[in-house]
């Protein structure tokens, strides 16, 4: 009986495990880092209890556990509109079917190869300079999601990652510093982007346009934004649509280094 009911389990049972198990994996990766991820795994624990009880057939309780996720299935939508933005943002990719982009979104299956790796050194160096001489600056850092949407919008680079490029792109009487500069890998690909302003009203009012537009794309999509004030110096680093603190720049250095790899 055993051995039949191992051969009823057909090739679509395992795609169908394969496909579920990385639809989770992107969802996970989507809400990793963010207050999300605690409703995620709630919404999980719920999930399992209610075919728990549909398999020991408690009907009373199954029932009304199956009731409260149907009805939670708007407020889950709302609840998850950024994440759900970013994912339909990676799927809906122009590059999401080139070769070497798709292998970049599945990176448990990337091969050793050239170092990709970004100079995270370089660049907090070039903002502690900027931030000592008030040189306003924003730089955008490419993670899974695809950031050829914007791109588009400024001058296309092919600049691999160095302090003084850097600090010079960004220089006041240099025709590149009005914008973003986006780097993936170890290049600057782009520069003068323009980015989407985030209308989060909990953005405090002393951070202008290039904060906002630093939490907008961060909103959007998963990439790391570095912003250098003009009026302050600060160097402010945002993640998730959020400003993420840090007590210093060997801190900060790590921390960019830490996502950078996840």
């Amino acid at each position: 009986m055993n051995f039949l009911n191992f051969i009823d389990f057909k090739i679509t049972d395992v795609l169908d495990i394969i496909f579920v198990a990385v639809l989770l994996y992107y969802i996970y990766k989507l809400v990793r880092g963010s207050v999300a991820i605690n409703i995620f795994i709630g919404i999980v624990i719920v999930w399992a209890f209610w075919k728990l009880t549909e398999l020991l057939d408690m009907q009373m309780i199954s029932s009304m556990v199956g009731a409260f996720m149907q009805v939670g299935l708007i407020a889950l939508i709302i609840v998850f509109q950024q994440e759900i933005r970013k994912f339909l943002l990676m799927i809906g990719s122009t590059n999401f079917a080139n070769k070497r982009n798709f292998v970049k979104h599945f990176k448990f299956l990337k091969q050793e190869g050239i170092s990709t790796e970004t100079d995270v050194d370089a660049i907090i160096k070039a903002c502690e300079k900027m931030a000592s001489t008030k040189t306003g600056a924003i730089l955008v850092i490419e993670r899974s999601n695809s950031l050829d949407f914007i791109k588009s919008s400024g001058d296309r680079m092919n600049i691999e990652i160095n302090q003084p490029i850097l600090e010079s792109i960004f220089y006041k009487n240099s025709t590149l510093h009005d914008g973003a500069a986006v780097i993936v890998g170890n290049y600057i690909v782009a520069t003068r982007v323009i980015l989407p302003v985030s209308n989060e009203r909990n953005i405090p009012l002393r951070f202008g346009l290039r904060h906002r537009a630093a939490v907008g794309i961060s909103e959007k999509t998963d990439a790391l934004s570095i912003v250098v004030s003009e009026e302050t110096g600060l160097i402010s680093y945002i993640k998730n649509g959020e400003f993420v603190l840090y007590d210093s720049i060997t801190q900060l250095t790590n921390m960019l280094k830490q996502d950078l790899v996840q």
